[in-house]
């Protein structure tokens, strides 16, 4: 039997369901909301699914800057650890950075992932709607005018579905961050993000984890590129699908019931492992080593 305990951005969502659980990561800047209808057809599926919010995310832009990457990363890896306590075995996804988090969960955690889900990963921002002279942003947010810098989102925001993208549009510009999310990303937040990638990238090649890649062939903010990248440097098992009628935000746009079906068909079709995997003892919470 499937059912919900909460279902809202501020808080998180958790829907409860059967003795495999998902952990689903929204992206920077962003909600719970966008990986609600995932969430619902994994749980649907059987399994148990927990949307946590990211520190910092769902309020004030003061209150985003106040966090960095460990701390987005650290209240991620509380939550597989809460999950992998009461779950036969957990499984994880991410939109965007939250497939970052996702891919740092399995390195620092290996023992707790048994298989991730990488929704548009972000490692490179080079999609067709990113400005030209973006590859300059490294340089202006280590000068003090990094601080102020604010990536402006523009047409068309992630998403190819017109009804939903002016829906998405109305609420950011409302400024109603707990439905939609920011509209703008500050400079200091995509600097963490920058060092969240730097990490990622040196630990690929010592991740075993099977890893589900899907991306749009025409993601507007971050190109096939970034799939292929992480398919060549994952050392574990890796199932590459790319979608034709979506942009970036995949687990809400009109692909979105082909996200949910190839994510239970993969992690259902994982093996159950010999022996269910030992708690990490001592392990220290929120590790950015």
């Amino acid at each position: 039997m499937t059912g919900h305990a909460r279902l809202g951005a501020t808080e998180g969502i958790h829907l409860q369901g059967g003795p495999d659980a998902v952990l689903l990561i929204h992206g920077l800047t962003g909600t719970p909301k966008e990986m609600r209808f995932v969430a619902r057809r994994l749980n649907a599926s059987g399994f148990t699914v927990s949307v946590p919010r990211l520190r910092g995310h769902c309020g004030t832009e003061a209150e985003l800057i106040r966090t960095g990457w460990p701390d987005w990363y650290g209240g991620v890896e509380e939550a597989l650890v809460s999950l992998h306590g009461v779950s036969r075995r957990v499984f994880v996804g991410g939109l965007s950075m939250g497939a970052l988090l996702s891919l740092r969960l399995a390195h620092e955690c290996r023992d707790l992932v048994c298989g991730i889900a990488l929704y548009s990963p972000t490692l490179f921002y080079d999609g067709w709607s990113i400005p030209r002279l973006h590859f300059l942003l490294p340089l202006v947010l280590k000068t003090p005018f990094g601080r102020r810098y604010r990536f402006v989102e523009s047409f068309p925001f992630g998403i190819k579905d017109a009804r939903l993208r002016d829906i998405v549009v109305a609420r950011m510009a409302s400024g109603d961050a707990d439905a939609a999310g920011f509209a703008a990303t500050p400079g200091p937040s995509l600097a963490e993000l920058r060092r969240l990638i730097s990490h990622v990238k040196r630990d690929l090649p010592r991740i075993t984890t099977p890893a589900l890649i899907m991306q749009a062939r025409d993601d507007d903010m971050t190109s096939p590129r970034n799939a292929a990248y992480l398919a060549r440097r994952l050392a574990g098992p890796v199932r590459q699908v790319l979608l034709d009628d979506c942009y970036h935000m995949i687990t809400i746009d009109k692909q979105r019931e082909e996200v949910a079906r190839q994510t239970a068909s993969f992690f259902s079709a994982l093996p159950l492992p010999a022996a269910a995997a030992s708690p990490i003892a001592g392990m220290a919470l929120g590790s950015t080593a």
